[in-house]
């Protein structure tokens, strides 16, 4: 986009910490499932908002490590049916954005962490839509920043002790080759809804130049005035990369 002789440049991959969903329930009086399916429905509504607005790769905070071990066991087996829910829809339902806009998805995390019922669902959505590489969709669950650059560490020293690498050979460039993120840009704006201004573990590798918009409502709440709004504030911005 060119306004008068500025060149507004939009980010190629936008990451989005959905936080807020337990306490959007609770201000409703209602319980914390309740926040978490409207959640859900709000993160395949900001998928079709994103693919509207040119976004290549987007990648979605769904559930994190430290999340997975310490919610109360009702909620977390609640929230992992409705992340086989939208599993089902990518699946199945042809209006599904990821199917009408040809989405490109896969899972990243821990995710042999998860029920096998779920893996199995995740696998054959990962399948299902490889051959699509209009969009590209992350979905981190059981994830953490940190255990995903242990296990890049874990993968090198494998390599390293087969004698696949050689010492002198590990850079930057091979250890992102071993994250989850294998292929992708790193991301050139996170958005966190939710009112903290922390980035919890998510793409803490990645995200080293990344620009961050923190947003105090609650992720049900997030509109797409406030999706594009946080895309005007990225064009805004002078990027420095560290210079």
């Amino acid at each position: 986009m060119i306004v008068g002789c500025v060149v507004l440049v939009k980010p190629v991959h936008v990451g989005v910490i959905m936080d807020g969903n337990r306490r959007y329930a609770r201000y409703l009086m209602r319980g914390p499932s309740f926040g978490h399916k409207k959640g859900r429905l709000k993160a395949r509504e900001v998928l079709s908002w994103g693919i509207e607005a040119g976004i290549k790769y987007m990648t979605a905070y769904t559930l994190s490590l430290e999340n997975l071990k310490s919610r109360p066991k009702k909620e977390l087996i609640f929230v992992l049916n409705q992340i086989g829910k939208e599993c089902d829809a990518m699946l199945k339902d042809k209006n599904h954005p990821v199917n009408k806009f040809s989405v490109c998805v896969r899972f990243i995390g821990r995710t042999k962490m998860l029920p096998k019922t779920l893996q199995e669902k995740m696998k054959k959505v990962e399948e299902y839509t490889k051959k699509n590489k209009k969009y590209f969709l992350q979905i981190a669950v059981a994830y953490g920043g940190q255990q995903e650059i242990v296990d890049a560490a874990r993968k090198v020293a494998v390599k390293l002790a087969k004698g696949i690498i050689k010492p002198h050979e590990i850079d930057e460039k091979l250890f992102r080759h071993n994250l989850y993120t294998n292929g992708w840009p790193p991301p050139d704006l996170i958005i966190r809804t939710g009112g903290e201004k922390r980035l919890s573990n998510f793409l803490i590798y990645q995200s080293a130049y990344s620009e961050l918009i923190f947003l105090d409502k609650k992720w049900p709440e997030f509109t797409k005035k406030d999706f594009n709004d946080a895309l005007k504030e990225f064009e805004s911005r002078k990027r420095r990369f560290g210079r």
